[in-house]
Order: structure tokens, then C-alpha cells, then sequence
């Protein structure tokens, strides 16, 4: 597909963007899916595209991450085992289903981790441990199967369930929570991913384009986490914007106001 030259830096300026909201909050495909539909890209086929450049990013700052010491190990594989499983199973839907009923479902999942974030902010900026006995409970690892089955078959909204499920589930502090998100979504996003190539669902030209951006942004995600003093406190406002845009474009509130206009 031709587009005119000054696309280019643009995509590449909006894949930074979801990038760095991707490593710093989540729900950066709520950017770079809306380009690439404007772009021209089937949604099936917009879809796939976007995963380019979240396995690029997911590596870069998890890699950031790992440098600074914001991983921790313990416990680890009982969350990406069945977010990967969870991944396959989704992404196989996707390839064959519209997306309609899962961005409803998202609307009120994000309603309600909307309300989460606003009604215990004292859990969110604590700098706590993770609850190992919570972690391996099957109540979690049921939890982290579903979040798996969505990221595979939409990956928009995936880091903010994460959060939610590692901070207010699990334990975990944000600042650590951040880097074994960003572990969890690329364990997963790998096998979706092929899914995708293997159906002929990714455009690589914009792909790449992309991917050059959300792997910039998201090392700049890594570098105000871990360096930039009350980052917490940030992370939870950016969350918080992030959820509410999130919300409007679920439940296509911006189609109407475009209309109106």
C-alpha cells in the first residue's frame, strides 16, 4: 500500500507512544490498532500487524528490566504457562472471529478496573512482596489463563488486566509488577504472533514501522520506572488515563463524537 512519505515518521512516532504506555501502564494498542485500520489494513489483518511490534518492545524492555533488577523470578512460570496456553487458544479464535463482543466485554472490564484503581490507590502505590501462596492458587493461574485467552485474541487492554491481576492479585508492588508484565506479555505475544504469520495476517512493512517506535518507547518506559523518583505515583496516573481513554474507544463513545462534530 502506497502512503505519503510523511507517514512514515508518524507511524514510527505513534508505535513510540503506545511503547512507552505499553511498558509504563498498558493498553498501547489502543494508539497503533485505530492507525493501522486508518491505514487501510483489514482489522483481522491490523490485528496481527500490531504484534510486530509488541514482541519487539515486550523483548526491549523486558531485557531494560531484567538490567535493573525488576524481575523478580519467584514463581514466574505459574503465571506465563497458562497465559500462554490461554494466548494459543485465543488467537486461534481471533484469526476467524470479529472482535465485536470481546471490545464490549472490554468496555465493562475496563469500568470496572477503572473503579479498582480509584477506590484503593494505597494498594497500587505500596511497596510490597509478592503473596507466593496467591501466586500458585488456581484461582490465579485460572485468572492468568483468561488474560492470556484476551491477549491472544486482542492484544488492547492486555497490560492494564495484567496489573491489576499482579498488583491487587498477586502482590506484587507496580515497579515490580511493570517488569514481570512486560516477561508475561512477551511469552505470550510469541505464540500468538506465529498464529498471525502463519494465517498470512501481518502487513511487515507497517509492522516494522512500528516496531521501531514501541521498541524506543518502551526503553524510555523502563528508564522512568526505574529512575524517575515517585514513578509510581506516575504509573498509576498514566493507568488511570489509560483506562478511561481505553473505555471510550471500547464502547466506540469517539465514533459518536466525530459523528456529532
Amino acid at each position: 500500500m502506497d502512503i505519503d512519505w510523511w507517514m512514515y515518521p508518524l507511524i514510527i512516532l505513534a508505535g513510540a507512544l503506545a511503547g512507552f504506555i505499553n511498558t509504563l501502564a498498558g493498553n498501547g494498542s489502543a494508539v497503533t490498532l485505530p492507525l493501522l485500520v486508518m491505514l487501510g489494513l483489514p482489522p483481522n489483518v491490523a490485528n496481527g500487524t500490531n504484534r510486530v511490534g509488541v514482541v519487539l518492545q515486550s523483548i526491549t524492555a523486558t531485557f531494560g528490566f531484567h538490567k535493573k533488577g525488576m524481575i523478580p523470578k519467584e514463581g514466574i512460570w505459574w503465571m506465563i504457562f497458562p497465559s500462554v496456553l490461554g494466548a494459543l487458544i485465543g488467537a486461534s479464535i481471533a484469526v476467524n472471529l470479529t472482535e465485536e463482543s470481546m471490545r464490549l466485554a472490554m468496555g465493562f472490564l475496563m469500568v470496572f478496573l477503572l473503579i479498582l484503581v480509584l477506590l484503593n490507590p494505597k494498594k497500587w502505590l505500596a511497596e510490597s512482596v509478592a503473596d507466593m501462596a496467591k501466586v500458585r492458587s488456581p484461582r490465579n493461574i485460572f485468572i492468568f489463563f483468561l488474560i492470556g485467552l484476551h491477549g491472544g485474541f486482542l492484544q488492547a487492554g492486555v497490560g492494564v488486566m495484567l496489573l491489576a491481576a499482579l498488583v491487587l492479585g498477586a502482590g506484587y508492588s507496580l515497579r515490580n509488577a511493570n517488569g514481570v508484565k512486560m516477561l508475561i506479555v512477551l511469552a505470550f505475544s510469541l505464540p500468538a504472533f506465529l498464529t498471525f504469520i502463519s494465517n498470512g495476517q501481518v502487513n511487515w512493512a507497517y509492522g516494522l514501522l512500528i516496531a521501531v517506535g514501541q521498541s524506543f518507547g518502551g526503553w524510555l518506559g523502563v528508564v522512568f520506572a526505574s529512575d524517575y523518583p515517585n514513578a509510581n505515583v506516575w504509573v498509576r496516573r498514566i493507568l488511570i488515563v489509560v483506562i478511561v481513554w481505553a473505555i471510550g474507544k471500547f464502547f466506540g463513545l469517539y465514533d459518536y463524537l466525530s459523528f456529532a462534530v
